[in-house]
């Protein structure tokens, strides 16, 4: 069973929906206890990362996160939660959850002058870096996947990068260290793509090929 993480920051209904298509067992929960006994954890969000963090506190996921990646179960961040599992986001000067080491940081200031918005919305190709990640299986290199952020990551060990893309600079957009996984982009809002990556990580049956 998958266990979803609803901390009044997250993308919980587009997450939902990609869960019932693939047919996965999951449930949604505001009480880390009631996630306990789950198999895998997603860890979805949208937002600002020092709200998010207070509400992690608020409702004690913080330490559930470190717990369950002490654990050696999986976990999925998504979107803002790909950025605050690591130690430190400039948003707001703020500290996290520190699961990954390295930092999250706000695209560069110039590029609005080179025409490039920020936010970053939108699809963009993905490439594989590092051999990629077992996530990938069935997922060709190269493929798009919706994002929307204005923040990226910068791991201390680039080795952890499985993926990145391009925009304006190289922007690491899947990292990995031991059972802790992590996504900028939001898979389930990439069609095809990114349900064969949800499929993967949920050990749902049939997954879309892409």
């Amino acid at each position: 069973m998958t266990g979803i993480i609803d901390y009044n920051a997250g993308n919980i209904r587009s997450v939902e929906l990609a869960l019932r298509a693939l047919g996965a067992e999951y449930r949604i929960s505001k009480d880390p206890r009631d996630l306990a006994s789950a198999d895998r954890v997603i860890f979805p969000g949208v937002g600002e990362a020092r709200f998010a963090m207070r509400e992690l506190r608020a409702t004690g996921f913080d330490s559930f996160l470190r717990d369950w990646a002490a654990s050696g179960k999986p976990l999925l961040g998504v979107c803002l939660g790909s950025q605050i599992v690591f130690d430190h986001s400039e948003e707001n000067d703020t500290p996290c959850l520190g699961l990954i080491p390295g930092v999250v940081r706000r695209f560069p200031s110039d590029f609005r002058e080179r025409g490039l918005k920020v936010p970053h919305m939108g699809w963009n190709d993905v490439h594989f870096k590092n051999g990629g990640s077992p996530l990938f299986d069935g997922v060709a290199d190269g493929s798009a996947f919706y994002f929307v952020h204005s923040y990226y990551v910068e791991p201390a060990d680039p080795a952890c990068v499985t993926a990145a893309c391009e925009y304006g600079i190289t922007v690491p957009c899947g990292v990995r260290r031991g059972n802790v996984e992590a996504f900028q982009f939001h898979p389930e809002k990439s069609a095809a793509a990114g349900l064969r990556l949800l499929a993967n990580f949920t050990g749902a049956k049939g997954g879309p090929a892409c």
